[in-house]
């Protein structure tokens, strides 16, 4: 399919193209295994000479079509679905270091990405330096080192609502020849495609807008296809060198723009297997359909709460990027100017002891540990997503202790408005 259409065509047709007599809906091809004709025509596979399918812990139609469809809307060349949001994160990074390296990373992210980068990757040998990604370019390189692999930041992080400034980002990562990797779960290719600003490599976790309806749990990571590996060759001997585990296959050589995605899905899903079900890239093709009319409902109710929230005596703060005196709001004019998404940060006066007894009141808003979804929901990230940090990381992280996690859904935005009005009251 022709990639240059508008993202809204492509939600709904790019990813799945059916030829004569083929199911005009993407089937679930719920088969672990595919039969071929003769043995040699499975060990060109194994040996990644032909491309094809022959078991779904590596690759698997439904999925295929459903990360080409990523793909397509986030203008880049090919992409890998994962298990979940985390999973791709882990296997972007670990795609490209191994014991021994390091990676910057702004500190104002997703707290599961947060101890992943500190504790987990740590403890299999991977350092990370956090920096504040509104500071300098001077102040963020100088956390950069000579095993320095990737910079990662958040379009919009969770849950602070802070916009990053990408081109700062990508020209600091450029300077040291390394990736710069984006997560761009809430601002979605609707609102913001990471490429075009410079980014190199971008994950989501499909769990978020992507699936939009809480049905299923999911990651993707797409590469833009831009990065020369091959000019940094030193840094990067996994893609640039020979691979023991395929006959010497040297990825760059044999793959050029696909060398990423095709070592993250030969090698690492091959040994760590964090696979997508068939049945959840489904449901999520089913909830990308929609996406191009739920992101703009998501962030006009998002504004709308904002802004009622702010004249509200109760309420001691609200972030939210397209606020008129936001400190974000000339980089979302900039990065974002369709709009941003649905969740927005406030806090109430009194502190966190008001925070919990105002979420216990609401009757319309859920508290889940979920967010970006269709229905309106709400967490207090110190009582539970950011529970494992102290007060000081918190406040490191871009989330304050009396932070209340507002996802706004697309129900009618004068009952969720009443609902956090009554719930004040309470």
């Amino acid at each position: 399919m022709d990639n240059n259409f508008k993202r809204e065509t492509l939600c709904v047709q790019a990813g799945w193209q059916p030829k004569k007599g083929e199911p005009r809906v993407l089937p679930i091809y719920q088969s672990t295994t595919f039969k071929y004709e003769t043995s040699e025509q499975m060990a060109k596979l194994f040996d990644l000479e032909e491309s094809g399918y022959f078991y779904t812990r590596l690759q698997n139609p439904t999925n295929e079509a459903v990360a080409a469809k990523i793909a397509a809307l986030e203008g880049g060349v090919a992409a890998i679905l994962t298990s979940s949001g985390q999973a791709a994160n882990f296997f972007a990074f670990f795609n490209i270091c191994e014991a021994g390296d390091h990676i910057v990373s702004a500190t104002s992210i997703y707290g599961g990405t947060y101890n992943l980068l500190a504790v987990t990757l740590k403890k299999l040998g991977i350092e990370c330096t956090f920096v504040d990604q509104d500071a300098s370019e001077e102040e963020i390189s100088a956390a950069f080192r000579p095993n320095t692999k990737l910079l990662f930041g958040e379009t919009i992080s969770n849950p602070g609502v802070m916009v990053l400034d990408i081109e700062k980002f990508a020209r600091i990562a450029h300077a040291h020849g390394v990736p710069l990797i984006v997560d761009n779960t809430f601002a979605t290719p609707i609102n913001c495609r990471p490429f075009e600003w410079g980014a190199d490599i971008v994950t989501h976790s499909t769990t978020k807008y992507m699936d939009g309806h809480a049905t299923c749990v999911g990651g993707c990571i797409v590469d833009s296809g831009n990065f020369d590996w091959e000019a940094h060759a030193d840094k990067f001997p996994g893609l640039c060198q020979p691979d023991p585990s395929y006959h010497g296959l040297t990825y760059t050589k044999a793959f050029g723009k696909m060398a990423y995605i095709t070592k993250a899905t030969s090698q690492l899903m091959r040994d760590l297997g964090s696979i997508q079900s068939p049945q959840n890239a489904f449901l999520l093709n089913l909830g990308l359909e929609t996406l191009h009319l739920r992101v703009p409902r998501h962030c006009e109710n998002a504004l709308a709460v904002a802004r009622w929230l702010q004249k509200c005596d109760k309420v001691a703060w609200v972030h939210y990027p397209e606020l008129d005196g936001n400190p974000y709001q000339e980089l979302a004019k900039k990065y974002l100017p369709n709009g941003s998404c649905g969740v927005l940060a406030f806090g109430l006066k009194g502190g966190r002891d008001v925070a919990i007894k105002f979420m216990d009141s609401l009757k319309l808003a859920a508290i889940v540990t979920h967010v970006a979804d269709a229905r309106t929901c709400v967490l207090h990230p110190a009582s539970h997503t950011h529970r494992q940090l102290t007060d000081e990381q918190l406040i490191e992280a871009g989330v304050a202790p009396d932070l209340i996690r507002f996802s706004v859904g697309i129900e009618n935005v004068d009952d969720i408005i009443a609902d956090i009005e009554q719930a004040l009251k309470q």
